[in-house]
């Protein structure tokens, strides 16, 4: 059985659609990620301005940009405005939620479920400099707090 490369992608779309209305959990891929962290950095942008950044540290071509955005957009990913000639991109999902859903998933799968054991890793494997020190030891006091009332709230 063949199918026509017309119903493919409107299958392919109805599929991507069904998973990013059930879950928004779509852990993206390298190159997507690449994509993605353009977006958050610089804001909307089209096709070529996204290639250009990337062609500054690898060899892709713009029709691989381009395809690999489509992709996305199909996902869920990213979102398009087609009012203009050149259609400008904006990330469809948050940076916060995507590194927390994937930093879940790391603790999760490599660490059974251990924050403390991923957090021991990331510092014994890197050296954070005097403004992270401070900023860590600011979020430890932090939640150490939110915790402690949390503690007393339940005591009463």
């Amino acid at each position: 059985m063949t199918i026509s490369f017309c119903t493919y992608e409107i299958i392919r779309t109805f599929v991507y659609e069904i998973i990013r209305r059930k879950n928004m959990n779509i852990k993206p891929t390298d190159s997507e990620l690449e994509i993605l962290n353009i977006l958050w950095t610089k804001g909307p942008s089209t096709v070529r301005e996204i290639h250009e950044v990337l062609e500054q540290n690898k060899d892709a071509g713009y029709t691989t940009t381009l395809k690999l955005m489509q992709i996305m957009l199909d996902k869920g990913l990213l979102k398009r405005d087609a009012s203009n000639k050149s259609h400008v991109y904006t990330a469809n999902i948050s940076q916060g939620k995507t590194q927390g859903q994937m930093v879940q998933r790391l603790i999760d799968s490599a660490f059974n479920g251990s924050a403390s054991q991923l957090v021991m890793q990331a510092l014994g494997n890197y050296k954070p400099n005097a403004e992270e020190l401070s900023e860590i030891k600011k979020y430890l006091d932090e939640m150490e707090d939110t915790n402690s009332k949390e503690k007393n709230s339940k005591n009463k």
